[in-house]
């Protein structure tokens, strides 16, 4: 590796065969006369930008399968209550059929954790942080909205965050459904009385107050949220099987 004159890392003849990057940003790297074979990149945040391939911007051509695999999918920026519920109400369908699979396999299968990614149990728990974070905490304003089993982001500690209100003991998969079921249920009754005003009203973001981000915004973050960890679950069922 060297290292030139306006500190960008230059990597020239090296060998990153079966190297992992993990929470890392690559945002505006150059790969020129490389070999990806099997290279496998997992870009949560890929609509967002560009993903050039020989010229070719591919990130609208990922987007479209993605909402081929995952029918529902393509509502997720719903902008208006009736497109909101619609969006919700897939999102609960496709999550439905993953858990009835992952019950469906041997025992202990919802514990298996892949490649240190988090097991089908503790996404389950993330979602019920998350619902917790951007509807209780930044939507609703509750003054202690979090659950006790509930997962946090990795970075919630060493960004500084109370980790004691999480419960030390891992909660058994039937706590973690109900707990599950009550979270979607939250969200399903918000949006089933949200209105086209409330949508539009500031709120200070989950985790930057001194931010000023809209209810509709922060419920696209929680169908975000939602649809990677189901890809992400899923993707880990099927190494299990």
């Amino acid at each position: 590796m060297t290292q030139d004159n306006v500190n960008v890392k230059v990597f020239v003849d090296k060998d990153l065969r079966r190297a992992r990057f993990n929470r890392s940003t690559l945002a505006g790297a150059v790969m020129r006369g490389v070999d990806v074979n099997g290279l496998d990149i997992d870009a949560p945040w890929l609509a967002e930008g560009t993903l050039l391939v020989n010229g070719v911007d591919i990130a609208p051509l990922v987007e479209a399968e993605l909402n081929s695999r995952f029918p529902g999918r393509e509502l997720r920026q719903a902008t208006d209550p009736d497109g909101l519920r619609r969006a919700w109400a897939a999102l609960e369908a496709a999550w439905a059929a993953a858990v009835d699979r992952a019950r469906s396999m041997p025992p202990g299968a919802v514990d298996v954790s892949i490649d240190g990614e988090w097991s089908f149990a503790q996404t389950l728990r993330h979602l019920a942080f998350a619902a917790d974070t951007w509807l209780g905490k930044a939507i609703l304003r509750l003054p202690q909205p979090f659950h006790p089993f509930g997962q946090p982001n990795v970075e919630y500690e060493t960004d500084g965050f109370d980790m004691s209100i999480f419960a030390a003991e891992q909660p058994t998969f039937a706590e973690t459904l109900e707990l599950r079921a009550e979270r979607q249920a939250m969200v399903r009754d918000f949006v089933a009385a949200v209105t086209p005003d409330l949508l539009a009203e500031p709120r200070p973001a989950a985790w930057w107050p001194e931010q000023q981000v809209s209810v509709l915004h922060c419920l696209h973050v929680i169908f975000d949220e939602e649809w990677q960890h189901l890809r992400f679950a899923l993707r880990d069922l099927d190494a299990q099987e």
